[in-house]
């Protein structure tokens, strides 16, 4: 490289038009200008199986959050609930035991008794108006409602994952564009810095290509500390030892069938966990109204007394109870608020599925937008490669262009291949959350 610089000035200085001479040559790729070890970060990307990286991630995900661990644990109270709710219709059993000791004195008598009793009795209820069924029914409703927030908690886990690995990915990709920008601009620096010492003429051309350089500079740090954030926020979910990225170019790329995923979004977890709640508030307006009205139970009991000295007796009852309620205040009001609630919840379901048609609609144009602008800056990135080529070739064999003119070219070149980063990625992303919204992220990795 200082060869060739060397040799550059000495064509320049002479004013003799040798262009096979003043041939200069900045490798983008050149690591011996730049050390990105002395910068403590790896941008490496791995070459697995992107797919696969993503899928193995959000398992590991899984397994660590504490969130899921919760989640779990409150779907099997709600079952465990459910259950306690369904054999309330059950008989029950009670056995009570008791002992007593009396004792009286009269003039120079004494007497004294020891007594213990046991006692079993039982209960069933024959006719309640269906307030044990709906009692059952309701908590079943709420135990569905659980474990679908479960399965909720899980897709909102894996999209998170997802976007945050997405967004990694991007940050790499993108800090080894800004290393070869700051690697073309030291090359040209490098060069200009002899060219100076020669004509003095150019030292505002040096000044440019060191402000790009600067540029270069600021923006690779930006970069590096916005991927050190993310890959901050990925291990809180996976764990600290981070494989190393893969390239997600390939990966939520392409337009999923729209009116499929809408229909889809019916069953997403988010909105059966709706679906069971509004289920769960009727049956629970239907138990309340059934507390108002007339009850049926059959009970018995089975006394067995001993008594000492020598005494023992025994007794038993069973039969049948009528309960009417004659006057119950806030019965009414109990019942209206219970029908209220259930109307609400019904109303909250039909209103999130409506929102989410309508955000699963604009998240798909944004997608569409930006694979489709990703695509044109494509177009634009060969004809700006070809442009950024030739003006180099025209400062440095035929002097038709200045370095003012090669900085715009780079700058434009390099800007170019970010921006068509940052619309691929901003495209993944709305295709994750399009997926996470009907049968799931995993479902489109998978």
């Amino acid at each position: 490289m200082r060869a060739i610089s060397r040799l550059l000035l000495l064509t320049l200085a002479c004013g003799i038009a040798m262009p096979a001479c003043a041939q200069l040559r900045c490798g983008e790729d050149d690591s011996s200008v730049l050390n990105d070890k002395a910068r403590g970060v790896d941008l490496s990307v791995a070459s697995s199986d992107p797919r696969g990286q993503l899928v193995t991630l959000v398992d590991t995900a899984l397994r660590r959050s504490e969130q899921i661990g919760a989640a779990t644990l409150l779907a099997q109270a709600a079952r465990e609930d459910w259950v306690q709710a369904s054999e309330a219709g059950q008989p029950s059993v009670n056995a009570t035991v008791s002992g007593a000791a009396a004792g009286q004195q009269v003039g120079s008598v004494r007497q004294h008794q020891v007594q213990s009793q046991l006692s079993l009795g039982f209960s069933m209820p024959l006719w309640d108006a269906g307030r044990v069924a709906y009692n059952a029914a309701w908590r079943a409703q709420l135990a569905e409602a659980s474990r679908q927030g479960l399965f909720n908690a899980q897709q909102q886990i894996a999209v998170q994952v997802v976007n945050y690995s997405l967004d990694r990915g991007r940050l790499l990709l993108q800090a080894q564009i800004y290393r070869q920008y700051m690697r073309r601009m030291a090359c040209l620096v490098e060069a200009l810095e002899g060219i100076v010492k020669v004509d003095k003429g150019r030292a505002s051309e040096l000044i440019q290509a060191q402000k790009s350089q600067m540029t270069a500079e600021l923006s690779m740090e930006q970069t590096v500390s916005a991927l050190r954030s993310t890959e901050f926020r990925l291990k809180r979910l996976v764990g600290d030892d981070l494989p190393p990225s893969a390239s997600y170019a390939t990966v939520l790329n392409q337009l999923p069938d729209i009116e499929s995923l809408k229909r889809a979004a019916a069953d997403a977890p988010d909105l059966l966990n709706l679906q069971a709640n509004s289920r769960a508030q009727r049956r629970y307006a239907q138990s309340v109204a059934a507390q108002g009205k007339p009850q049926v139970n059959l009970g018995g009991t089975g006394i067995a007394t001993v008594a000492r000295p020598g005494s023992k007796a025994g007794e038993w009852n069973a039969g049948v109870s009528l309960t009417v309620p004659i006057l119950q205040p806030g019965q009414q009001a109990a019942e209206q608020a219970a029908r209220q609630r259930a109307e609400a919840a019904e109303a909250q379901e039909r209103d999130s599925l409506n929102a989410k048609i309508y955000q699963m609609s604009d998240l798909y144009s944004t997608a569409e937008a930006a694979l489709d602008r990703s695509r044109r800056i494509v177009d634009i990135l060969r004809n700006s490669e070809r442009l950024r080529a030739a003006t180099l070739v025209q400062w440095q064999q035929m002097g038709r262009r200045s370095l003012f003119d090669v900085m715009g070219a780079e700058s434009d070149y390099y800007s170019l291949r970010v921006a068509q980063l940052s619309t691929l990625f901003e495209a993944q992303q709305s295709l994750a959350m399009l997926w996470s919204m009907g049968p799931g992220v995993m479902a489109a990795l998978r």
